[in-house]
């Protein structure tokens, strides 16, 4: 079971979202902004972070690329989950650091691969 942080200003976003994550089995923990993601995820110290682009305070661009510059917190992976779909969203959001990059509105089985892909990725090989 992996701890993954939910950052989504939307309440139907949030509880659709966890509801998927909730499962696969992991827990979970969620923020309403970028700025309260960010310190979330350096209180919890998460295996993942689904984070919203389009949110008050920090937007998730902004929350994606602190997380990414905090010693504390540059180890998560961030898959940033947005209605935002043009490829220099995409780009730009991958430069701030995200790992995988997921469009509003998908299938639960597309969000659990994208899931499921990250922690394969990062998972050290074995011997």
């Amino acid at each position: 079971m992996a701890r993954i942080l939910i950052v989504d200003d939307s309440p139907s976003q949030l509880m659709g979202i966890q509801r998927i994550v909730e499962k696969l089995g992991h827990e979970i923990f969620t923020a309403t902004d970028g700025a309260a993601g960010v310190e979330v995820a350096k209180q919890v110290l998460p295996d993942l972070v689904l984070m919203d682009v389009v949110m008050p305070n920090l937007n998730g661009f902004q929350a994606t690329r602190t997380l990414k510059r905090e010693a504390s917190t540059r180890h998560i992976p961030v898959v940033l989950v947005t209605t935002k779909d043009q490829d220099t969203d995409r780009l730009w959001g991958m430069r701030q650091g995200a790992k995988a990059y997921i469009t509003k509105p998908f299938s639960e089985v597309e969000l659990s691969e994208v899931i499921e892909r990250v922690f394969n990725v990062e998972e050290p090989p074995t011997a």
